[in-house]
């Protein structure tokens, strides 16, 4: 008797193989060029190529604004990018500097590289009170919409009102000569002071990115030159992001294109391989229709260096390096101050708008995504900085009582409804207007620029 033998079933699996790494490298670049191929097609089908062709992944504006460094041959440096449109070249005395006779749809520079729609000739003209306006960014107007937008252009349009005011009813303010009887030497003395009479001239000689150490250098080097009769600052946040170890803000990178080569050229190859990827329709027209990315907080309050990193990774983590930023900047307004004391012009000094200053009641909701944008880490260092700042305005107050006038426009006031940041320190024509009252007033105070009436006796 034959046991039989278990039925044994054999199952048969379709063995599953993964695809080859050397297949999957080979045909990427080919999916790749199909999807650019075909959205080429797209585009040109849409009518889109020309207005995609100039599409550049960010507002027209930004790329108005961004500084494009500029070598002594006038070309682009090899691993910073060129696609800005406001052109400097470096100096060994400021670090660097606008190139002359340049303008666009937002902005003019005249051939002494100031945002002027005029030249400025070095010898005054006999009518004409000189006022310099230094500082970075926000003293040079980033993101306003012409040069008549500046706080320079309507400081310059309210002086010239108070000027055209004493022309027309000069029985409203001081008499150049003061009464003989002493009655009406006392009601004299109670009207406003007159302003010097002639034509006021607000230029614009802020830098974009500049420092403290850049607006002492450029002060000392191009500006006294022009004979000021004043001059107004308006600046202290690049000083908080600047590392102590710099006097002054430089070209990005150039130490490293200077002293490494091998380290520049790999600068170079990753920014051509990024422009090449950027260039691509594929890539345009996925931002362009689906993404529509828009600059952060951070890189647009940092636009004027092309810089990438959040805010907070360029203010001070540590108490130490916070004061080292703080007395740079309190010794960099003292020799400020021994330059304009000799030379008698008036200085007056701002520390600039910043957003945290801002209370909550009068923040837009723009401005507080802004706000939310930045984050807790940056707030909270932003502010020991300014406090820091506002502390050493007060301590050069007490030292220059005479020669230096501190102003402080970190908390600024402004009406619950008007917006006036753009982002982090950028202030919009309205912004400027308020700034524009504070400093008339100090100007219209200064002695430099009054007509002081002779000595009469008591």
């Amino acid at each position: 008797m034959f046991k039989s033998r278990p039925t044994t079933y054999i199952t048969y699996r379709k063995r599953q193989r993964s695809l080859p790494l050397k297949a999957i490298v080979l045909a990427t670049p080919l999916v790749l060029i199909f999807l650019e191929v075909l959205a080429r097609l797209l585009v040109g089908i849409t009518g889109k190529t020309t207005e995609l062709a100039a599409y550049e992944g960010e507002p027209a504006i930004v790329n108005v604004y961004r500084l494009k460094f500029l070598d002594q041959n006038q070309k682009p440096y090899d691993g910073l990018s060129d696609r800005g449109q406001l052109s400097a070249q470096r100096s060994l005395a400021v670090g660097y500097r606008l190139v002359g006779n340049q303008q666009s749809s937002f902005w003019q520079i005249n051939e002494q590289g100031f945002r002027d729609d005029n030249p400025v000739p070095l010898a005054k003209p006999k009518d004409e009170i000189r006022i310099f306006l230094l500082g970075g960014s926000t003293a040079f107007g980033q993101w306003n919409p012409s040069n008549k937008a500046t706080l320079a252009s309507k400081l310059e349009a309210r002086l010239n009102e108070r000027i055209a005011q004493q022309r027309r009813s000069p029985e409203k303010y001081r008499p150049a000569i003061l009464p003989f009887y002493k009655p009406d030497r006392i009601k004299a003395l109670a009207l406003p002071p007159q302003m010097r009479d002639g034509q006021y001239r607000v230029i614009n000689a802020a830098v974009p990115g500049y420092a403290s150490g850049n607006q002492l250098a450029q002060l000392a080097l191009q500006i006294l030159p022009y004979s000021p009769d004043a001059i107004v600052v308006l600046d202290g946040y690049t000083d908080l992001l600047l590392p102590s170890d710099r006097i002054a803000t430089d070209i990005p990178h150039m130490e490293k294109f200077l002293s490494n080569a091998p380290g520049h050229l790999w600068i170079f190859l990753t920014q051509q391989l990024r422009y090449a990827i950027a260039e691509m329709y594929l890539v345009r027209a996925t931002q362009y229709w689906i993404l529509r990315p828009q600059p952060s907080a951070s890189r647009l309050s940092l636009m004027a260096l092309d810089e990438t990193k959040p805010l907070d990774r360029y203010l001070a983590a540590e108490p130490a390096e916070l004061e080292r930023r703080v007395a740079r900047y309190r010794e960099m307004k003292k020799q400020m101050v021994r330059l304009t004391t000799g030379a008698k012009i008036r200085l007056i000094v701002a520390l600039q708008p910043e957003i945290t200053g801002l209370s909550s009641s009068k923040r837009s909701s723009r401005e507080q995504e802004i706000l939310n944008q930045l984050g807790p880490i940056y707030q909270q260092r932003v502010q020991m900085g300014y406090d820091q700042l506002q502390r050493a305005s007060q301590e050069l107050q007490k030292a220059y009582p005479k020669n230096l006038r501190m102003l402080s426009f970190y908390q600024l006031d402004r009406e619950v409804n008007e917006e006036v940041f753009y982002d982090a320190i950028h202030l919009t024509e309205q912004g400027n207007a308020l700034l524009v009252d504070t400093f008339y007033r100090e100007l219209s105070n200064s002695p430099q620029l009054q007509v002081i009436p002779p000595k009469m006796p008591k």
